[in-house]
């Protein structure tokens, strides 16, 4: 006998359906997303103010850049060693 009873097919449809319904009407609350993702997500990714919205493309822009992220590495290390 491969398949089951009548009855275990009727069980089996019915968790087919029931799981993916509960679960998009359980995670699919604003409420849950407002107390579960938002603020995971927080601190996941950096705020919008310090992202960097204009990438240079030009190579002289992009040496620039590169040396202002140098110098402001050198000034935290810096004083991070002040402290210690």
């Amino acid at each position: 006998m491969v398949g089951g009873s009548p009855n275990l097919e009727v069980f089996k449809f019915g968790v087919y359906l029931f799981v993916p319904l509960v679960s998009l009407v359980y995670f699919g609350d604003p409420a849950w997303y407002q107390t579960h993702v938002l603020p995971y997500r927080n601190k996941l990714f950096p705020p919008i103010e310090k992202t960097v919205r204009d990438i240079p493309f030009e190579q002289q822009r992009v040496r620039e850049e590169l040396e202002r992220l140098k110098q402001e590495r050198l000034t935290r290390r810096e004083a991070k060693e002040r402290e210690t």
